[in-house]
């Protein structure tokens, strides 16, 4: 029975059920079983392809099973219930279905064997996601969900013309491990590109997570974006492009994180990041490196999705997730405090913390191929996570500036949800063996050398302590009102002023072409009235013979036409 349907239908079935329950505890409960079921069959799976079903003759793989689709796959589900946990308050049906039908899409597309499977998976993330950005019900919330979603379909777009051109040159969907080369191979990383949030292709990530619910946006942190990060590991291991994309992905926003004022905005920015190191693990393609990369998504979901859950339960507390009207939280929500720190000390890789023994692998892969520039640059990437993932939101939020706001603590499902996500960030920290058995590749990596833990201890203590010089010397930059744009300006300020300026010029052009043919028209139509009007030269000289005359040329024209 375990191998006789795909994971992903279990999800879709129970995204259906949801539909037809009424609200309460029985769908409560489905929102939580289906993520623990489907966790329960993925772990027992047997390799290899255990499903193929056909659709236009074509045979499509809906199940490969291997040591890399089945890692992803289980966190997916960890992720699922999680969030489903974080948002058991929530009452809004399209929301739980969204929920679900998104998360089944994430695990389908993992087990997808071929292209055309993958593609289809792609678009089911795409089009059930936007609903956790439109469920917000606000005008800006609508407007940035069609600009997701306009962006994640044409991802999709991208998927499938590459998918056949490569059946063109190939003769096959197998969706496995490419060189860059073709048309195609270039169409597929642009693809994966744009859900990865690459360089300028990723602007989507800080204008879209933050428009989302408060729940919503914990669910998208989980899925779209490692979606894509598995793809890169599947299709294109060892591609040295992407070492440098990666790099630039973690220097590139983070002048945005330290100004943003919209903590969401600033975990969206930090998340940008933190995929850059695993791009960079992808383009190493060593087994060290890739391991690197699919641990660091795995404990990567966790601590950010534990990050968004915090500072979503100030947003549901408060009303407000803007860093420039918070301040004094601790007083009144304590253990929020507690579990962001946690999130925070995990991203900023502190010993015994999740970050710790995934971020030191690609590390260390990057250093023992000779990679030190790029090696330096994760670490530098690294440092300056703690000041604007950690610190900063501890300061502004909870202590700093007595905002005077005493709002309760947050409700006990997000405190349960993110008490077992800090959890899990503490003991995947400690036992990293854990994480390590389940990796693609077999490791034989000990993260927990001496001179690994003092030099991490120096690099924190570095960057707390210019953290703490910054602020008490004011060039912290403060914390305003204003809205930075990044990229995304391109399609937000740029594009609607040129399309407003053509417009403009083009309906110029128009009322001139428009007044100048009126004013020929009326000057021919003036001109005939004059010469063949009842006042005109040839009815008063020639009435009758102006009629005769007319007839003869009106009858040789009809008797020219029948005659060609």
């Amino acid at each position: 029975m375990v191998e006789a349907f795909p994971i992903a239908f279990l999800f879709f079935a129970g995204a259906a059920l949801l539909a037809l329950l009424p609200k309460g505890a029985l769908r409560a409960g489905v929102l939580l079983l289906v993520p623990l079921v489907a966790l329960y069959l993925i772990w027992n799976l047997p390799e290899g392809n255990l499903f193929s079903a056909q659709l236009l003759n074509v045979e499509l793989e809906l199940m490969r099973v291997d040591r890399l689709s089945r890692i992803f796959a289980i966190i997916f589900c960890i992720a699922a219930f999680l969030a489903n946990l974080y948002a058991l308050h929530v009452k809004d049906t399209v929301q739980q279905v969204a929920a679900l039908a998104y998360s089944g899409s994430a695990i389908g597309a993992v087990f997808a064997g071929d292209l055309i499977a993958l593609f289809l998976f792609w678009e089911g993330t795409a089009i059930t996601s936007v609903f956790l950005i439109w469920a917000r019900r606000t005008e800006g919330a609508l407007a940035t969900g069609m600009r997701y979603l306009i962006i994640q379909v044409s991802s999709g777009v991208m998927l499938l013309a590459g998918t056949v051109l490569i059946w063109q040159e190939s003769g096959s969907f197998t969706f496995e491990a490419m060189t860059l080369g073709s048309l195609g191979t270039w169409l597929l990383l642009l693809s994966f590109g744009v859900k990865a949030a690459f360089p300028l292709m990723g602007n989507w990530l800080s204008d879209a997570y933050p428009a989302a619910t408060v729940t919503g946006t914990v669910i998208l942190s989980a899925f779209t974006t490692k979606l894509a990060i598995y793809a890169l590991a599947r299709g294109f291991p060892g591609t040295e492009l992407l070492i440098y994309v990666g790099a630039v992905m973690t220097l590139l926003p983070t002048l945005y994180a330290v100004l943003e004022n919209d903590l969401r905005r600033v975990l969206a920015y930090s998340l940008n990041i933190q995929l850059g190191f695993m791009i960079v693990g992808v383009g190493i393609g060593t087994e060290l490196s890739l391991n690197g990369t699919v641990a660091h998504a795995f404990a990567g979901i966790l601590y950010k999705a534990l990050l968004f859950m915090g500072v979503g339960a100030v947003l549901f507390r408060t009303g407000t997730a803007k860093a420039s009207d918070l301040g004094g939280l601790h007083r009144t929500m304590p253990l929020t405090m507690i579990f962001i720190a946690i999130g925070g000390m995990s991203i900023a890789a502190f010993p015994w913390f999740s970050g710790f023994i995934s971020k030191s692998l690609i590390l260390s892969a990057a250093s023992h191929d000779g990679y030190y520039i790029i090696w330096a640059v994760l670490l530098l990437a690294s440092a300056v996570t703690l000041h604007h993932s950690g610190l900063k939101i501890l300061h502004n939020v909870f202590f700093g500036r007595d905002s005077g706001l005493r709002p309760k603590e947050a409700p006990v499902q997000m405190l349960l949800a993110m008490g077992i996500t800090a959890a899990l960030c503490i003991a995947l920290g400690i036992f990293p063996s854990m994480l390590y058995e389940l990796l693609p590749f077999d490791v034989d990596y000990a993260p927990y050398t001496l001179t690994h833990i003092v030099t991490q201890f120096q690099l924190l203590a570095f960057a707390l302590l210019s953290y703490v010089v910054l602020v008490k010397t004011g060039l912290y930059p403060t914390m305003t009102r204003n809205v930075y744009l990044d990229t995304d300006w391109s399609y937000r300020r740029m594009a609607p002023a040129i399309i407003g300026y053509a417009a403009l010029m083009i309906g110029r052009i128009w009322t001139g072409i428009t007044r100048f043919a009126l004013r020929q028209l009326t000057d021919v139509a003036t001109g005939l009235y004059k010469t063949h009007g009842p006042e005109g030269r040839i009815a008063r000289v020639w009435p009758t013979g102006s009629m005769v005359l007319w007839v003869a040329v009106l009858l040789a024209a009809a008797l020219l036409v029948n005659f060609l």
